[in-house]
């Protein structure tokens, strides 16, 4: 604590000091609060019992338990050991500063107790996501007399919003039941609100809203918890439609607010609800936010406007790390890897220095532009730099390395990782999948789960089914279908099933995987009938490449790709007049169907060539 010259040697009496520090600590002048209390230690003057909680609470703000415990040390040589209010302000500074430890020896050694002084324990428990230790607490204290409030429930409902929600879930319904024996759920709008974060937390919505919708009184918490829960969930439309609700009630809107519309809209994808969202960020004058201008930039880079995307970064003064990787990230998402590697040169020649997720973004350009020269370059930077030991970096080297060809490098950067977690596993897996090393694929996958003792999810199944389908493995493929499900609880997504027909329709069991989509979710069959109608072509099975391109048809009447599939099938069994057929329905339909292009790296320039195009375009 620095002496304050200015207050140095001028005696005022205690209860001058004590309104000086309780001026500055309510108005959130924490450092100098502290100063105020060294320049009255050195005129000679001790605190009182008024003055030691305001100065505790300026250290649990400052988070400085240095302080924190110099006070403590004041306290105990002033004999304030048996003052309830001192030692309750005590252990909340230390629970609030993360010394839970020290806040539970202080509560111990307090000879008497208050309910403050339960709650103040309760939350540091709460706070630091030991929610066993809160609940016993909570049992404890009403053992005692000492009936909770709804600053218990607070803190506890509070913790639980930093929990696991499969692990304390229904310990978190039986709060609720018990706040509502006790009828305090909707007593405090603090506790009501920490009821709906607690649920938006466990992604269980339709709790929350039952909550929302029976409170009188509603703050701007209770509308941006419920916003923000229901795009955690991916419903962004639910989210905008109690925005729309919310300025109906005349509500400000805060920054929180426009952080959840921003995400929903990134969800969504649409450029005009970006463009609104945008607009009413402006009209509030809350685009000068940091965190706001990146996730602009990530929204309408998402509705695939880099154009708005690109000018949102320009106007940004001060670049952060975020900001370049918002920007680089937009343009690897919307496949335009070049644009993003020279925007990664141009952020190198700056005071920004790259972080991991930075150069992983910048990996995965290099896998999609397929510039192995480029992507060794990027890895002699990672070294140079001390990022060799980054996993995230270390597994989009192997993404990189895979997709660009190299094998024996990916293999490299594979055994080099110590500790490997799932995702670099996958990635090695995923690897050998797309080079259609099926065996090798497998071996690992079996080394992972039985060696290692990692428990698969459903991505890296994803890769291993794509083995077996690029090495035509059927029965290993329908084995670990099977198992997936059964033996690890794995319900197969889209991913799961396309790869399975594709599977089967490689090796010729066309009927097979015909009767397999039937019985999938028509949302699920509308993607699958496709790697089937390829298969009828690999096999030059037009019956059945008829029927499928009837299905495929009904579901997605505006897909060329399907009248292309079904033209090249005719072709290939000599049945020029049908295909000539098939081809005129694209014409009289008006269908696009996109061209065939194809790129060459000449002196570190890119050139695209595009079907019945004589130029090229340079990159």
């Amino acid at each position: 604590m620095s002496l304050s010259p200015s207050l140095a040697n001028f005696r005022r009496p205690l209860f001058l000091w004590n309104l000086m520090i309780r001026d500055s600590t309510n108005n959130g002048f924490f450092t100098n609060t502290l100063n105020i209390y060294s320049s009255m230690e050195h005129s000679g003057v001790h605190g009182n019992n008024l003055t030691y909680p305001l100065l505790l609470k300026a250290c649990a703000n400052l988070a400085s338990i240095q302080h924190g415990a110099m006070l403590h040390g004041h306290i105990l040589k002033l004999g304030f050991q048996a003052d309830t209010f001192v030692q309750t302000a005590l252990l909340d500074m230390y629970s609030k500063c993360s010394h839970v430890a020290s806040a539970r020896q202080v509560f111990d050694e307090m000879p008497h107790r208050s309910l403050v002084s339960w709650n103040a324990m309760v939350s540091a428990y709460s706070r630091g996501s030991s929610m066993d230790q809160a609940l016993r607490f909570l049992r404890e204290m009403s053992v005692l007399g000492f009936g909770p409030n709804c600053s218990t429930f607070v803190s506890i409902l509070s913790g639980y919003c930093n929990s696991d929600p499969v692990k304390f879930h229904l310990q978190g319904r039986s709060i609720h039941c018990c706040l509502i024996k006790l009828g305090i759920v909707y007593l405090e709008v603090s506790l009501a609100n920490s009821l709906m974060g607690m649920y938006a937390q466990f992604c269980l919505m339709d709790e929350a809203r039952k909550v929302f919708d029976l409170m009188d009184e509603k703050s701007i918490i209770s509308w941006t918890t419920m916003i923000g829960g229901y795009v955690k969930i991916g419903h962004a439309g639910e989210a905008f439609k109690l925005f729309n609700q919310m300025q109906h009630q005349s509500i400000g809107i805060d920054f929180v607010v426009f952080l959840n519309l921003i995400s929903g809209c990134i969800q969504v994808g649409e450029f005009l609800l970006a463009s609104s969202v945008h607009s009413l960020v402006l009209k509030c004058g809350c685009e000068v936010e940091g965190s706001i201008e990146n996730l602009l930039i990530t929204m309408y880079a998402k509705c695939g406007n880099l154009t708005s995307a690109r000018r949102i970064f320009d106007l940004v003064i001060d670049k952060s790390m975020l900001s370049w990787t918002s920007m680089i990230a937009g343009y690897v998402h919307s496949g335009h890897p070049v644009e993003a590697l020279d925007l990664f040169r141009r952020m190198v020649k700056t005071d920004v220095r790259p972080n991991g997720a930075n150069l992983a973004t910048v990996l995965s350009a290099c896998a999609d532009l397929g510039s192995l020269s480029i992507g060794e370059e990027i890895e002699e930077y990672v070294f140079l730099n001390g990022f060799e030991s980054d996993q995230q970096v270390q597994t989009s080297l192997i993404h990189m390395y895979s997709k660009c060809g190299s094998i024996m490098k990916a293999r490299e950067v594979f055994a080099r990782v110590t500790n490997k977690d799932l995702t670099v596993w996958t990635s090695m897996i995923n690897s050998y999948a797309i080079h259609g090393l099926g065996s090798e694929a497998i071996s690992l996958f079996h080394k992972m789960t039985t060696l290692e003792g990692i428990m698969p999810d459903s991505i890296v199944f994803t890769s291993v089914l794509l083995a077996c389908s690029h090495s035509g493995l059927v029965e290993e493929g329908l084995k670990y279908f099977k198992s997936m499900q059964k033996d690890f609880g794995i319900a197969p997504t889209l991913e799961h099933c396309t790869c399975l027909i594709d599977l089967l329709g490689r090796v010729g069991q066309i009927d097979l995987a015909f009767d397999a989509i039937q019985q999938m979710p028509l949302e699920v069959q509308s993607q699958a009938w496709g790697p089937l109608l390829s298969a009828c072509r690999i096999h030059g099975n037009v019956e059945m490449g008829e029927l499928v391109t009837d299905r495929l048809l009904d579901i997605s009447p505006g897909n060329s790709g399907s009248y292309v599939l079904m033209a090249n099938l005719y072709s290939s069994s000599g049945k020029w007049k049908e295909a000539r057929m098939m081809r005129n329905l694209i014409d009289g339909k008006r269908l696009v169907k996109e061209c065939g292009w194809s790129q060459v790296e000449v002196s570190d320039n890119y050139h695209t060539f595009a079907a019945g195009n004589n130029h090229s375009k340079l990159l």
